[in-house]
């Protein structure tokens, strides 16, 4: 007798694996669930976002070279010496590190990507410039105690760092900064958060960003409205059918949500600005607020 009613055996003997495990995850996960792949490390990943990093005409792996030249001006109208020792987190392949250190600060410039820092050491020992460059999870970051005047964290990198993440990385900058010393950042800002979903999109390529061989991806978004966090996500599937799950967390912020979060690590002084980036389009200017908090350390 045919069987009308589909179990859980009957769609796996009809459908391939992967296309279950495809559509499993078209649908919204549980808040925070990891994906099985890391971009940052993949060597050829990594090597397509140098590619956009050094490409300043346009706001993606950095932003444009005007706006870079003029976030570092505003960085250091704000801050109170006029020799600093800086740590740079998350510095790719050295665009702010290099300018600053031309300025005349003593720089530390740290990053996940073995590709980014190997050139960024590369750039600096061609062009004479004594910058030190640290191939590093700044999350795992060991570095002396009261040693800089200055961290900054640039590019909204605050932003997709899970809840316990951002603990570490807020304990590992309180211990490194100077007291009185400051840590300067920007996020994405809680204005118009509706606005910041991106429409599911598939696509297919013989060779481009994900992968050096044949691929399909399925970009979609989804939206925590309770937690101000938006998820983008990226299922990336090559020829041999391996399923890669790629999953950025993005949280947006309000002044009072930054200010209770940083409170809780003694910063003070808080000062929040949205005047720092031109204005374009939802990922800049008004939309992109940045933070000054110093440590309350005497």
């Amino acid at each position: 007798m045919l069987q009308t009613k589909s179990t859980p055996e009957s769609v796996h003997n009809t459908y391939p694996m992967k296309l279950l495990d495809i559509h499993k995850h078209t649908t919204q996960p549980p808040l925070y669930e990891k994906g099985n792949a890391i971009m940052w490390t993949d060597k050829h990943i990594s090597q397509q976002l140098l590619h956009v990093h050094l490409n300043t005409e346009v706001d993606l792996g950095s932003r444009k070279q005007e706006t870079i030249d003029s976030t570092i001006q505003w960085i250091l109208e704000k801050s109170e010496k006029k020799q600093l020792n800086i740590l740079d987190l998350g510095c790719g392949p050295g665009l702010y590190s290099e300018k600053l250190t031309r300025m005349g600060h003593k720089v530390t410039g740290v990053d996940f990507s073995e590709n980014s820092i190997t050139y960024a050491k590369n750039q600096a020992k061609q062009k004479a410039l004594d910058i030190t460059y640290i191939e590093e999870d700044y999350l795992n970051l060991n570095l002396k105690e009261n040693s800089f005047d200055l961290v900054i964290l640039i590019f909204t990198d605050f932003g997709p760092l899970l809840p316990d993440e951002r603990e570490q990385l807020l304990i590992n900058i309180k211990r490194v900064l100077k007291p009185n010393g400051a840590f300067i950042f920007d996020v994405l800002n809680d204005k118009n958060m509706e606005h910041k979903i991106s429409p599911k999109n598939w696509d297919i390529a013989q060779k481009g960003f994900w992968k050096n061989e044949p691929y399909l991806v399925l970009s979609d978004s989804f939206i925590y409205k309770d937690h101000k966090v938006v998820l983008y996500q990226h299922l990336v599937l090559d020829a041999l059918e391996n399923l890669s799950v790629y999953r950025f967390w993005t949280h947006f912020f309000s002044h009072e949500d930054l200010t209770e979060i940083l409170h809780d690590y003694q910063f003070t002084h808080l000062s929040f600005y949205e005047d720092v980036l031109p204005e374009s389009d939802l990922w800049n200017g008004e939309h992109v607020t940045f933070c000054i908090a110093r440590n309350a350390n005497e």
